[in-house]
């Protein structure tokens, strides 16, 4: 009775580390895809956020954006820029660093532009 019971174990054991390298080689073929596929998008974002001394998600914070919108990107910085003026008060260094994170969404958005246009020029 044991030796049955161990045989069912170790071909349990057989079973479920089969299922198991099999869906790591699935996983690890999706995420280089993935990679592969995201690989000219995100050479071109470091590139800017090395550029622009700024992350997206820094500069997303800046402004309080939670989506890249040219509209909520530009009424942000306007709001932003006018609360940060130097003649009302406001910090010089913040309204500089409402400049950047500006420019870096902008940026940003001109990166996703280049690849929707490439996409449609490819399909």
């Amino acid at each position: 009775m044991a030796k049955y019971l161990a045989q069912v174990i170790v071909m349990g054991v057989q079973v479920v580390g089969r299922a198991f390298a099999r869906a790591l080689k699935q996983e690890y073929a999706a995420s280089q895809a993935a990679a592969q596929a995201r690989n000219t998008a995100g050479q071109q974002s470091a590139a800017a956020s090395s550029i622009t001394g700024m992350t997206v998600q820094e500069a997303q914070q800046i402004l309080n954006i939670s989506t890249l919108t040219p509209e909520e990107i530009q009424k942000n910085y306007e709001h932003l820029f006018k609360v940060n003026d130097k003649s009302t008060g406001g910090s010089f260094y913040l309204q500089s660093k409402v400049v950047r994170a500006k420019e870096r969404l902008d940026e940003e958005l001109s990166i996703q532009t280049d690849q929707q246009k490439q996409k449609n020029t490819e399909t």
